[in-house]
């Protein structure tokens, strides 16, 4: 586990970096930067003993914040629905070079990217590895697998103009407890509330990592930055289903699972991962997708 040490977090409030920067905040000096147009969030992460700043990345004006992090979680992203190209560039693509240009001096850059950068295939089992075809993959916010993938080239020029060691993670579907489902956590919510588990294909595949893994792999990662930089699948190590983990969530609670399927042509029908180059950095996860799965269903019951 990190500890003592500078860590800048982007985006703290959010699904995967809140409780991230929870775990990270007990050993380490941890800021956390972010627009947080809602101030409740703000007080939120303040509350962990975080040190915050109100920062937009796509302005790339940095006010106070130090430039001496020894190590940048890059974990904020331009997510919204519309066809506003412009912003998602300049958010994901040029605050991602703004930001790392700034934290020039850090050990090591983790910056999140995700599976949505990979171009779908017709086999749901289909399994991409880090060198797979990068495409659009038509996600709900249609900005999105673009600028993302605009977004780890420019890191990937960050790393070499600035000799900055980079990590660039291509997450899957993150989950966890508390107001931090995920995937499975919206669809656990549909089931107790009387509604079906709406999914885009039949079946519809993941590679589900449960919140406790990413926190503990998080340091590998970071040992695993290089010049140029290294680009990781960062999922979980077990592909399964929509239909699976509802039917196992229909199961844990006696609620009939019904998973209505809407398909959604161009989207990706499958996002299984292959995680041999993740596995060698950080060993396999510790928490298997029943366990996992069972685990939100009972802490958030």
């Amino acid at each position: 586990m990190l500890s003592g040490e500078k860590i800048l977090v982007t985006g703290p409030a959010g699904q995967i970096a809140f409780p991230l920067t929870e775990y990270l905040a007990r050993d380490n000096e941890v800021w956390g930067i972010a627009r947080f147009g809602n101030p409740g969030e703000r007080k939120r992460v303040d509350a962990l003993g975080v040190t915050t700043r109100q920062v937009d990345l796509a302005a790339g004006e940095f006010g106070d914040l130090p430039d001496d992090f020894t190590y940048v979680l890059h974990l904020a992203a331009y997510i919204a629905v519309g066809d506003d190209y412009d912003e998602a560039l300049r958010v994901n693509a040029e605050g991602t070079g703004l930001l790392l240009q700034h934290c020039r001096k850090a050990k090591a850059a983790l910056v999140m990217s995700t599976a949505s950068v990979l171009k779908p295939h017709e086999d749901p089992h289909h399994v991409y590895g880090e060198d797979a075809a990068l495409g659009d993959a038509h996600n709900f916010a249609a900005t999105y697998s673009f600028s993302k993938i605009a977004g780890e080239a420019v890191a990937r020029y960050c790393a070499r103009a600035f000799d900055l060691p980079v990590t660039i993670a291509r997450m899957n579907a993150s989950y966890g407890s508390y107001g931090n489902g995920g995937l499975p956590g919206l669809h656990l919510a549909a089931l107790r509330a009387g509604g079906p588990v709406v999914t885009r294909w039949d079946p519809c595949m993941y590679s589900p990592i449960h919140q406790d893994d990413i926190n503990t792999q998080t340091e590998a990662l970071l040992a695993a930055a290089s010049t140029p930089a290294t680009i990781v699948n960062w999922g979980g190590d077990e592909p399964v289903s929509v239909q699976e983990w509802a039917a196992y969530m229909g199961e844990l609670t006696g609620l009939d699972a019904v998973v209505d399927v809407k398909p959604q042509p161009g989207t990706l029908r499958g996002q299984v991962l292959d995680t041999t180059r993740r596995r060698s950095f950080t060993g396999p996860c510790a928490v298997d997708w029943r366990t996992g799965i069972r685990r939100v269903v009972e802490e958030t019951a």
